[in-house]
């Protein structure tokens, strides 16, 4: 393989049902700032059926040029077709370096492509950076149980692949008007060629858990011991309008679905306000949380890990602070308007 002629930074674009799925746009961010660093383009990746339009949302967050293909069999996400369509992209214009969402789509495409092209793939990255003279893409992500952070090279294969939780990169302030070059590809699959169909699709119309665009999250860990404590974490957030989140604890211990978890093996989420119950902040939860706005610990023990990434702290016995937290809040709250439905949300001021 000839390495030196692969060039480009490459973000793969999901787009669901016609919209675009934020961990793309958040991605185009970190690889802005790779690709100003090796002096290549910034590329996004759109597939599916009328999709050509969405890429004037992909330039304004930062993209240089977008590779689309647009065709009925995209329609619906397959990893038949879409890591074909991807595959013949990969093998034509040879970027070095290509990003994914760590979507269910996302990590089942990349994984596919990784091995339609031979390259290897970093799953679950949350931090990427560049060796400019070698020019290696750095990933790190969390290993051995969260205990160390690995930083995984790909030196013998291209493109240098890696997968990225949602709301771990930051999106770029869109430029709105930027515009960019489109390059139209075609991909020659016929549906009756095809493994895989899509019979039907079906929707969960349960009361789904929304941590990844919750304001305040609520979170509790091995220190609420039981149901009561629970209770306790959950009246606090029901007077925040907030979402329960939780450590592995006390999702392991049953107390909560795993729905709700936060962490290396959860959700990475970045809230406005993060109240971290009863939670030590081991490293495996700290890497789902710790670019919350404001982080406020409620611990017993003044050694937590959890302070050194809280923006205020407060030693004390959860079962006697929350509840007086509840109350208090509950009697501010009672004095401020509703906030209407066309302004954003957001934490409400006494």
């Amino acid at each position: 393989m000839n390495m030196d002629e692969y060039r480009g930074v490459w973000v793969f674009i999901e787009q669901r049902d016609g919209d675009l799925v934020d961990v793309g746009l958040e991605l185009l961010g970190a690889g802005r700032d790779l690709a100003d660093k090796l002096e290549v383009d910034l590329c996004g990746i759109l597939l599916g059926h009328n999709v050509k339009g969405l890429s004037k949302g992909i330039f304004e967050y930062g993209a240089d040029k977008v590779y689309v293909i647009d065709d009925p069999i995209l329609e619906k996400y397959r990893s038949e077709t879409y890591m074909i369509a991807v595959g013949d992209l990969v093998r034509k214009y040879k970027p070095e370096i290509f990003l994914y969402g760590a979507t269910s789509n996302g990590k089942d495409l990349a994984s596919a492509v990784a091995t339609e092209v031979m390259t290897g793939l970093t799953a679950d990255t949350t931090m990427l950076d560049v060796d400019l003279e070698k020019r290696l893409l750095e990933a790190s992500r969390p290993a051995f149980g969260g205990n160390i952070m690995a930083t995984i090279l790909c030196k013998k294969h291209r493109p240098q692949m890696a997968t990225v939780r949602p709301k771990v990169m930051k999106k770029l302030e869109p430029e709105v008007g930027r515009t960019g070059q489109i390059i139209e590809e075609t991909i020659s699959l016929k549906e009756e060629d095809l493994r895989t169909k899509v019979l039907e699709i079906v929707r969960d119309t349960k009361k789904a858990v929304n941590l990844e665009d919750a304001d305040i999250i609520v979170a509790g860990g091995k220190g609420i011991k039981d149901e009561k404590g629970l209770k306790m974490i959950e009246e606090l957030a029901d007077v925040l309008n907030a979402t329960v989140g939780a450590s592995r604890d006390i999702v392991e211990a049953g107390l909560i679905s795993h729905a709700h978890q936060v962490g290396q093996t959860g959700l990475t989420v970045t809230p406005k306000v993060y109240f971290a119950i009863g939670i030590s902040g081991a490293i495996q939860h700290k890497v789902g949380m710790e670019n919350s706005e404001t982080i406020i610990a409620i611990n017993t023990d003044p050694a937590a890990p959890i302070f050194d990434v809280a923006h205020y702290g407060i030693v004390a016995d959860a079962f006697e602070i929350v509840p007086i937290l509840t109350e208090e809040f509950k009697k501010a709250l009672q004095h401020v308007e509703p906030v209407k439905e066309k302004e954003k949300g957001g934490v409400a001021h006494a």
